[in-house]
């Protein structure tokens, strides 16, 4: 295959869209498909194509990329889109499925003879726009060398977990449990700080320098104390992942109450109007 290929992006929300980006960029063949058609049309400028159907994008394609909100929502997209694939095509699955709703993709993908690769990222909108995420990947081996010009458009490091696709979710989901609490662990110093009458910068020039620094707890105190809250990561898209963390953990025997109380959090931020905010608005969970 081409170190240019024919990459169908199926989602073209925050990271999607960037993604989708990233390949037209990099000189690939692009098709996008967004459910709300809107979304997706700006990456026309581009130079994308902005395809109406599933099945009209993955037509010739490749490459299928699902960048989609979960499991049923890639497993749907996919399943449209059917008419078109041809055996052997990969697909590159980067969704945020969780481990029960991975399976049924895996499934599909065997049904339909298609090359299966879990891909779920790491990273938000910044590294997405700049081509700098983490692309955590399990699947067959010659998957590699097929996507070697997809990855080296969309991510800035590949870390292939295992052939068995399962694998590189399961290590998605303990990255993102450690991401979501501290993301509620700044949230929480803020608004702790502000509500003991304490200025949040004297709490972040106390830790300054030392091993309870780091830079996340700048930019998310940053972004709290500002009041900016665009999206990178959304708070209700974050409170979808921590429930299942909660449920992986679970089949395994492993209690998550911390991240079991984040998502009770990000459900309170949502229920007061800011589900579509940066996950660092997980701040106003705080206050009733």
């Amino acid at each position: 295959m081409s170190e240019n290929s024919s990459v169908a992006v199926l989602g073209t929300g925050i990271m999607g869209a960037a993604m989708a980006r990233n390949l037209c960029r990099a000189g690939h063949d692009v098709r996008v498909w967004n459910r709300t058609r809107a979304k997706a049309e700006p990456l026309a400028a581009d130079g994308a194509l902005i395809a109406g159907t599933p099945a009209e994008a993955v037509e010739a394609a490749d490459i299928v990329l699902t960048v989609l909100h979960d499991g049923p929502a890639s497993l749907e997209a996919v399943r449209a889109a059917a008419p078109a694939l041809r055996p052997g095509t990969v697909w590159m699955q980067s969704s945020t499925a969780g481990l029960d709703g991975l399976r049924p993709l895996a499934e599909f993908a065997a049904e339909q003879q298609l090359t299966f690769v879990d891909a779920p990222v790491l990273g938000t909108r910044e590294p997405a726009e700049k081509g700098q995420l983490t692309v955590l990947a399990a699947g067959p081996e010659p998957a590699r060398a097929a996507l070697g010009g997809v990855l080296d458009a969309v991510a800035a490091r590949t870390v292939w977990v295992s052939g068995d696709p399962g694998d590189a979710t399961r290590l998605k989901l303990v990255c993102n449990s450690w991401v979501l609490t501290v993301t509620h662990g700044v949230a929480e110093a803020v608004a702790l700080a502000e509500g003991l009458g304490v200025d949040p910068a004297g709490f972040l020039d106390a830790v300054a320098g030392g091993p309870l620094d780091m830079g996340y707890l700048r930019v998310k105190s940053d972004a709290i104390r500002a009041g900016r809250f665009e999206p990178s990561f959304a708070v209700d898209t974050a409170e979808k992942d921590a429930r299942l963390i909660v449920e992986a953990g679970e089949s395994a025997g492993v209690r998550l109450d911390v991240t079991a109380a984040g998502a009770e959090r990000f459900r309170r931020a949502s229920a007061r109007g800011h589900g579509g905010e940066d996950m660092a608005a997980s701040y106003y969970a705080s206050f009733e």
